[in-house]
């Protein structure tokens, strides 16, 4: 019993506790087919995250936030595109940067809670 309480002792331990930084870093999840697909199929989630960020603070803001292990990151800045509504109406909608997170094999996160 008490070697059961040890281990999750140390489970809850493995990471720092998230920061105001590690909240600013990462803005939300993006919900797409193919995010879905490649988070059930591939361990791999995909967030919407602050311009500025970099792959570093990107893993450690994870890391932090969702308790898990991060293999690896990549970024790509998603381009502004240029929009009509109707017929009429001009508009934009704004670029922004982007991560595709690789969790550690026999871990996950669970972006749906109730």
């Amino acid at each position: 019993m008490a070697a059961k309480k040890k281990a999750e002792a140390k489970a809850a331990s493995r990471f720092a506790k998230p920061t105001e930084k590690d909240f600013a870093v990462i803005l939300e999840p993006r919900i797409t087919e193919k995010s879905m697909d490649q988070m059930q199929n591939q361990n791999k989630i995909t967030v919407k995250v602050l311009d500025s960020a970099n792959k570093t603070e990107i893993k450690l803001a994870v890391e932090r936030i969702f308790q898990v292990k991060v293999e690896d990151v990549r970024v790509s800045n998603v381009r502004a595109k240029s929009t009509t509504r109707g017929t009429r109406y001009q508009g934009k909608i704004s670029g922004y940067k982007k991560a595709i997170v690789t969790i550690a094999e026999g871990e996950a996160i669970d972006l749906f809670k109730e």
